[in-house]
């Protein structure tokens, strides 16, 4: 399945709720998204439930997938993505090693072309993330990469909550500047 076909499918999901459309979204990536979560340390009984939640959640969210903004692919992982984590939040469990949790976000059965636009991506935002101030950086890490809470961070550093979520968001402003920056290089 191209990004394009994908893209379609969950625009005629948004549009019509179009069951077919979902079907055929379903069939593609319930088994790609079960393996990307059992890569990240899940095991299959889990993954299956991660799988279905995600797909539920394109089913219920598909009016607010914007092609321009992400690829398909890239927005259905980062649901499944977040449902690992919420589901691990919910058991107890530690926390999964997320430190490169890019470098298994391609599906084995992707061609390679994919694979190593996976692996640029990476790269990419490793750079990036360089650029930004020390502790910028921390909390970034802290809040995406072991995945705790704005609070636990707060708690963990000795800061206030609202230094925190300011230093977030300034990195990730600065995050999305320089990815435009370049993207309109490239043009």
């Amino acid at each position: 399945m191209t990004a394009d076909e994908a893209a379609d499918l969950i625009e005629a999901i948004a549009i019509r709720q179009d069951r077919t459309a979902f079907a055929a979204l379903f069939r593609y990536y319930a088994p790609r998204v079960k393996s990307f979560v059992i890569r990240g340390g899940c095991d299959a009984e889990s993954a299956q439930e991660v799988a279905q939640e995600t797909l539920i959640m394109v089913w219920r969210k598909a009016a607010t997938f914007d092609r321009q903004r992400a690829a398909a692919a890239t927005w259905i992982y980062t649901i499944a993505r977040n449902k690992r984590i919420d589901q691990l939040r919910r058991s107890d469990k530690p926390a999964i090693d997320t430190e490169d949790w890019l470098t298994v976000f391609a599906p084995e059965d992707e061609d390679a072309d994919r694979s190593v636009l996976a692996g640029q991506t990476y790269a990419r935002m490793k750079d990036l993330m360089e650029g930004l101030p020390p502790d910028q950086i921390a909390v970034i890490r802290k809040a995406f990469f072991e995945d705790k809470t704005h609070t636990a961070i707060a708690t963990e550093m000795g800061l206030p909550l609202g230094t925190v979520k300011s230093r977030i968001r300034l990195a990730l402003g600065r995050l999305r500047q320089a990815l435009e920056k370049e993207d309109e290089e490239k043009r």
